[in-house]
């Protein structure tokens, strides 16, 4: 099990996320993005790729698509709140878009 970021870590790891557009969910210590894209094929296949790296990493995401629209929320559940994977996914998940 990952631990939560701390304060120090929180600051430094989330600032550049949300610079790129993530929001912060302080309720659930979560991270949340929508992308969008062309069109349904693009989406899918972003979720696509997304869905192979979160399962090399064993980090699975909230997400839900809509046409051209997907939105994710990552949190790392066996924590309570974020941590140094959702940091990872999420960076990985923009440089897929």
């Amino acid at each position: 099990m990952m631990d939560k970021l701390g304060d120090t870590d929180r600051k430094t790891r989330l600032e550049p996320l949300l610079a790129e557009g993530w929001t912060l969910d302080a309720q659930r210590d979560a991270i949340s993005k929508q992308f969008e894209f062309r069109d349904f094929v693009d989406a899918f296949g972003w979720m696509t790729r997304a869905a192979i790296h979160a399962e090399k990493m064993n980090h699975h995401p909230e997400w839900s698509n809509v046409y051209k629209t997907v939105t994710v929320t990552l949190t790392t559940h066996d924590a309570g709140g974020l941590t140094e994977n959702d940091v990872k996914l999420a960076q990985k998940m923009d440089a897929l878009a």
